[in-house]
């Protein structure tokens, strides 16, 4: 019989990209439902019982990680998370294995080899588990363990007619409001995304990305040279790109020696 598995994501496009991977690197693999959130997830796999679990990890309502702790002993559960390295070190090592998004050819190759030969026993180390997901718990929503960092956004979703393309943020020079839409401008191309630049401000890493107009996000090492014109307007020069940008008068202060 077929290995079954469940996917669980609160986005559709990151589902369609994994099962859609899944079936390449793993034909003979059914994936036998697909959740939104980690409820459903429960819900869905007591229903299915997948051999495999592939969950995100922040989703709204309940979570990836409460979810396993619900589904463990149940079945194999791996991990599909934009979380940074120092996160994912949690459960390197151990029997919960992780993708990280957006998941490539290569490191699903490994997972999918993992799993085949995990396939042979039933879910094992049970206690290693609890462990790991009680670490995993402290370093991504807070407790003793020292505080993770700030899991920023690391990958923009543009969508391209049928196709999605994933944009990583250390390519983008800046974003920019566009009526409906916000610009996501890139050295060698431009998007297009329904994200406003108020949320993508709250997901960025401020350190990286500075608001330099109501309506211009800017990534701060892109920053060539900044002048004043003519009228005294505060200028931008970025690497890769022409056109400058406009330090709006109340946000000037980033650039006091001016």
């Amino acid at each position: 019989m077929n290995p079954t598995a469940l996917i669980a994501d609160d986005e559709a496009p990151m589902r369609d990209q994994l099962r859609t991977r899944l079936q390449q690197a793993w034909p003979g693999l059914r994936i036998v439902a697909e959740a939104a959130n980690g409820l459903d997830a429960v819900t869905l796999a007591g229903e299915h019982r997948p051999d495999i679990v592939f969950l995100d990890i922040r989703m709204p309502g309940m979570g990836g990680i409460d979810a396993a702790r619900q589904l463990y002993d149940r079945c194999h559960i791996v991990f599909v998370t934009a979380y940074d390295q120092y996160a994912i070190d949690a459960f390197e090592h151990g029997a919960i294995d992780y993708l990280l998004k957006p998941v490539t050819p290569d490191r699903l190759a490994t997972t999918v080899e993992r799993l085949q030969r995990r396939l042979e026993r039933q879910p094992q180390d049970i206690g290693a588990q609890l462990a790991q997901l009680a670490q995993l718990s402290d370093r991504l929503l807070g407790g003793n363990a020292p505080a993770a960092r700030p899991a920023y956004l690391r990958w923009i979703q543009a969508q391209s007619g049928q196709s999605l393309r994933m944009v990583s943020t250390r390519e983008v020079l800046f974003f920019q409001s566009d009526e409906k839409y916000t610009r996501v401008q890139t050295a060698t191309a431009q998007h297009l995304i329904r994200k406003t630049l108020k949320e993508l401000e709250e997901e960025l890493d401020p350190d990286e990305f500075w608001r330099i107009h109501r309506s211009t996000l800017v990534r701060v090492d892109a920053i060539l040279e900044v002048r004043r014109d003519l009228r005294g307007r505060q200028m931008l020069r970025l690497r890769d790109y022409a056109e400058e940008l406009e330090v709006s008068r109340n946000h000037g202060a980033l650039f006091q020696q001016m």
